[in-house]
């Protein structure tokens, strides 16, 4: 029984899973806490300057992260301080190109951007971005690595220790929007700080970097970073939109991230067997294992479809209950429209996982730009979409309410994904032969082995 309880808890697809799990908990947490902590218009900076981070944080990280996980997975020592030396070396110069970038728009445009709901973002990024630099290294190397049980460490204390000053603050300070995003700096730090003290960081290897390596990873990165930014513009863009609108702007920002953080706990998921899988996928390309190749995308892309259906029945359920629940009692008067917003979530929900498994599959078999053209066309519609609902429709119809404009931005994410799936089939397709409905036989072949496995070791408890 232990024997069988100690697989479990090693397995790496559990490991992952947990770890985002654990900081998808501890999200939800701090943003349960802060949407009661700041008024409307405070949170709705907030989700601005966090959103803005995010996306560029994907930048940074997206050159790397990447490529550093495919490349290191066939590398040999010396070739490993290469690869590790260039990431360091392309994070501080993109930090520094974003300092010159972000202050002189300060100085050149002070007033604007004090008075836009951007002036966090413009003021603190830069700390931010050296504050998260080593710990961000670290678990792009832990993952090339498959040492999921350090990432799960790194997550919790940079999650966990921003949320603690987040209760103490909620029952005993009660300090301004600008003093929350000093502390999630300060957070980053000490996270920062702990990869650096274990080595994880490999930031003693930043001399290493030679001009070969940094170009192979600038090649790869340069498609893998437009896929992280238009994967992150995906989601972020409705905020952004949202916020230019002077009809909608920062209180149309605060309803709109309540109904969206369902799919962040949907990608949570979706992105904790996404990281098992891509060295696995990564492996079999680069030996030309093609048999594996499509076993393993089908399994995963099929099993997490199917994970979701239950889900997805659940929340669209209890979407009411859900906004209130997160958003408090001053979101109560609106929560029947956010309820329609979150299920509209719930169905894209449920495209997800083939459509995030077709991109994770073009990236292993060295097809980033691909995955980019993919990603790409979803976001331009995307956009074109929020445009037309967060301007044009206000114009043509001003009596539509805030929460009817909302509705209609969360409709059109459906149809974004749509697209994807049917980019991501059509490109991977291209390189791999695929059968599209074998992903669904396969994954009922995932369930059926685990209810099996689950017999087995029932079985051992019960004899």
């Amino acid at each position: 029984m232990f024997d069988a309880l100690r697989k479990i808890i090693k397995d790496k697809n559990f490991l992952s899973l947990m770890g985002n799990a654990i900081t998808a908990a501890l999200g939800f947490m701090t943003f349960f806490v802060l949407v009661r902590s700041l008024e409307q218009d405070p949170f709705g900076e907030w989700v601005l300057f966090i959103t803005a981070a995010t996306l560029v944080d994907l930048l940074r990280f997206g050159i790397t992260r990447v490529a550093l996980t495919r490349f290191l997975s066939g590398a040999n020592s010396e070739e490993r301080k290469n690869y590790i030396g260039s990431s360091w070396l392309i994070g501080l110069m993109s930090i520094a190109i974003m300092a010159v970038l972000l202050y002189s728009l300060v100085f050149l445009f002070p007033q604007t951007i004090k008075t836009s709901g951007f002036n966090l973002f413009f003021i603190w990024y830069v700390p931010l971005a050296l504050s998260n630099l080593p710990w961000g290294n670290a678990t792009s190397i832990l993952q090339a690595d498959e040492e999921f049980d350090k990432i799960l460490l790194i997550r919790f204390v940079n999650t966990g220790s921003f949320l603690l000053f987040l209760v103490l603050n909620y029952y005993l300070w009660k300090v301004s929007v600008e003093w929350v995003v000093i502390w999630n700096i300060i957070t980053n730090i000490l996270t920062s700080l702990l990869c650096s003290a274990f080595n994880w960081d490999g930031s003693k290897y930043i001399f290493h970097a030679k001009r070969e390596t940094t170009k192979i990873t600038l090649n790869f990165g340069k498609y893998s970073m437009g896929t992280s930014i238009g994967s992150s513009l995906l989601k972020s863009a409705d905020s952004f939109i949202i916020g230019l609108s002077p009809f909608l702007g920062t209180t149309g920002v605060a309803l709109y991230s309540i109904p969206i953080k369902f799919t962040e706990a949907v990608e949570i998921i979706i992105r904790s067997f996404g990281a098992t899988s891509f060295p696995k996928l990564s492996k079999f390309s680069i030996e030309g294992n093609i048999h594996e190749f499509r076993r393993v995308f089908y399994q995963y892309a099929g099993f997490l479809t199917y994970l979701l259906i239950p889900i997805a029945i659940v929340s669209a359920i209890f979407a009411k209950e859900f906004v209130i629940l997160l958003g408090g009692k001053q979101y109560k008067d609106v929560a029947d429209g956010l309820a329609i917003i979150m299920q509209m979530f719930v169905i894209f929900s449920l495209l997800l996982p083939i459509d995030r498994f077709t991109g994770i599959g073009l990236d292993a078999i060295n097809k980033p730009d691909k995955n980019f053209y993919k990603t790409l066309i979803m976001t331009s519609t995307n956009i074109v979409g929020d445009v037309i609902a967060v301007f044009l429709l206000h114009w043509l119809f001003p009596e539509l309410s805030m929460i009817t404009i909302l509705i209609f931005i969360s409709i059109g994410s459906i149809g974004f994904e749509i697209i994807g799936v049917l980019f991501g089939i059509y490109y991977l397709n291209k390189e791999i032969p695929l059968r599209f409905f074998t992903i669904f036989t396969e994954g009922l072949v995932v369930y059926k082995d685990l209810y099996e496995k689950a017999l087995t070791f029932f079985k051992k408890i019960t004899t």
